[in-house]
């Protein structure tokens, strides 16, 4: 399980220490990809292979469909936690999430998401002050 939120730097090489409380979690490599809101997504190889699975049968007929197939898959990229607790993030991700310098790691449950800390704080806001306009919405999904 894979939770709470983290403010780490990013170095100049484009690496960032994965919090001590989930590097049990990647100990077999970690595999991050363009997420949705700005953000990346890190999964384990586990909980990849589950998402990658279930994009790649999707039908390839909707337009939709394959959009985010693209948007996920083509941005992926595995790598490993080095000794120091670091994960090496391409340059093109961090393009992609605006990650320069100070990054917020959150933990979603089944993954992790590298937030730019400027653009997470906004979105963080934004969700309190909606909280029970979402809330509402949740509820005719059974939530």
């Amino acid at each position: 399980m894979l939770l709470g939120e983290f403010k780490h730097n990013l170095d100049n090489k484009g690496r960032i220490s994965i919090p001590a409380k989930f590097r049990n979690k990647f100990s077999e490599g970690i595999v991050i990809t363009r997420g949705i809101d700005n953000c990346l997504f890190g999964f384990t190889k586990e909980e990849w292979d589950k998402v990658a699975n279930k994009l790649i049968n999707l039908p390839i007929s909707q337009s939709t469909a394959r959009a985010f197939s693209r948007l996920i898959l083509s941005g992926a990229f595995e790598t490993e936690i080095d000794s120091q607790g670091r994960i090496l993030i391409p340059e093109t991700l961090r393009k992609y999430a605006n990650l320069v310098k100070k990054v917020v790691i959150v933990g979603i449950y089944s993954r992790i998401e590298f937030w730019n800390e400027s653009n997470w704080e906004n979105y963080k806001k934004q969700s309190e002050e909606n909280s029970q306009e979402i809330a509402e919405r949740l509820s005719d999904l059974g939530i």
